[in-house]
């Protein structure tokens, strides 16, 4: 019988990234373990125990350690001092030397300032947290990145970092966004940095008395149920594929734990799709047709096959009119749109149900997979298969 390792997860669980990091390292624990897991004590056994509770565990003969960095930099640094292979999820800067677990903060930016381009908007914005935060600083250079290929500049909120080691709190902050929310240009799309900075916005807009989403929309990134769901009116978010890097991190921990080399290697947490909430739920069209024909097509293509004769008897306009108004409008042909539309309900299917591909395609009107597949391969640069390996655990 194999030993069983022993590995400290030091990770957050208050949010939904750290709780599907965890979901992975025990999906993978449950098929190459046995693995036993070491964990502090929780917030409610008090102050003391959770101290403790702490010390306990650098007692302990551990095989591996799983590390979100700690608020207390000490507490970081005495688990890297163990001397035991580590896997670290970073919070302020990527940790050299070590594997890192980060997010693909290109790929976040690009695909929230896609979303928003998508609903016609062409004024936007970008509130993260500052410098301090590699992830903020980076999503937030993507975005406008996308948004100036595209034609358009970025109203960047610039969070200035107190002097003081404490960080501003939020009720401080507040005013200041408040008053940088009434300044910017409308109708505006805006990306938050993540979830909690989403319902930061979307608090302000309050303050403001500002309309979501018919004077900002808002997205946020990490798409935590427990923030998007309970906020007014539900935030729109970038959903991450951290249980899937949770998998893969385990799986780099037990290839150190086994002696392997130390090559560092970076386990990325990549963005799978936006879920649309009421936080976007608006075009940002003055043309009345199209944003007729856009209406048309959201609510049914994802559902059944749509053809550009059905979207005809919906508005007063010839077909060369409709095409030649939605290129004007937004830049790309009615096709194109119902493409989109349909391979964004294909992903959704594919990362978040276990159907079956062929079951995917039927729901979607195509008359075989092999079809299904070349036409979205020709969208995403991967067929179904690859794209769900890519998201999910096999």
């Amino acid at each position: 019988m194999s030993r069983q390792r022993k590995v400290i997860l030091a990770m957050e669980t208050s949010r939904t990234y750290g709780r599907s990091i965890l979901r992975g390292i025990a999906r993978y624990a449950r098929t190459h373990g046995p693995w036993v897991f070491h964990r502090s004590a929780p917030f409610y056994w008090g102050a003391t125990a959770q101290k403790s509770s702490l010390g306990s565990l650098f007692r302990l003969d551990v095989d591996g350690i799983v590390l979100r960095e700690q608020r207390d930099g000490v507490q970081t640094e005495r688990m890297l001092s163990l001397g035991v292979p580590v896997v670290v999820s970073p919070y302020t800067e990527p940790f050299p030397g070590l594997a890192n677990i980060l997010t693909d903060d290109v790929a976040i930016g690009r695909m929230a300032a896609e979303h928003l381009l998508h609903r016609g908007f062409r004024q936007f914005a970008y509130c993260g947290f500052g410098d301090r935060y590699f992830w903020s600083r980076e999503r937030g250079r993507s975005f406008c990145a996308r948004v100036r290929e595209a034609g358009f500049e970025t109203n960047y909120y610039d969070y200035n970092e107190p002097k003081s080691v404490s960080r501003r709190s939020w009720e401080a902050e507040q005013g200041i966004v408040v008053e940088w929310l009434r300044s910017l240009p409308k109708p505006v799309g805006v990306m938050a940095s993540n979830d909690d900075r989403g319902q930061h916005i979307l608090e302000a807009c309050k303050l403001a008395g500002l309309r979501v989403p018919e004077e900002l929309a808002i997205i946020g990134v990490g798409n935590d149920d427990l923030i998007c769901d309970l906020v007014s009116p539900p935030l729109c978010s970038v959903a991450l594929s951290a249980q899937k890097a949770g998998y893969e991190a385990a799986a780099r921990l037990d290839a150190l734990m086994s002696g392997g080399p130390d090559n560092n290697d970076t386990i990325v947490v990549r963005p799978s799709r936006v879920v649309t909430r009421q936080s976007t739920d608006v075009f940002a069209i003055s043309d009345p047709c199209v944003l007729e024909v856009l209406r048309h097509i959201h609510a049914r293509a994802g559902r059944e096959p749509v053809q550009v004769e059905d979207i005809l008897k919906s508005v007063p306009v010839s077909r060369r009119g409709l095409y030649n108004r939605f290129a004007r409008t937004l830049g790309r042909s009615v096709h194109d749109e119902i493409k989109r539309v349909r391979m964004d309900e294909c992903a959704r299917l594919l990362v978040s149900t276990e159907l079956p591909i062929s079951k995917i395609a039927l729901r979607l009107g195509f008359s075989d997979v092999k079809n299904f597949a070349r036409y979205f391969r020709q969208s995403m640069g991967l067929n179904p298969l690859e794209y769900r390996k890519r998201h999910c655990i096999d």
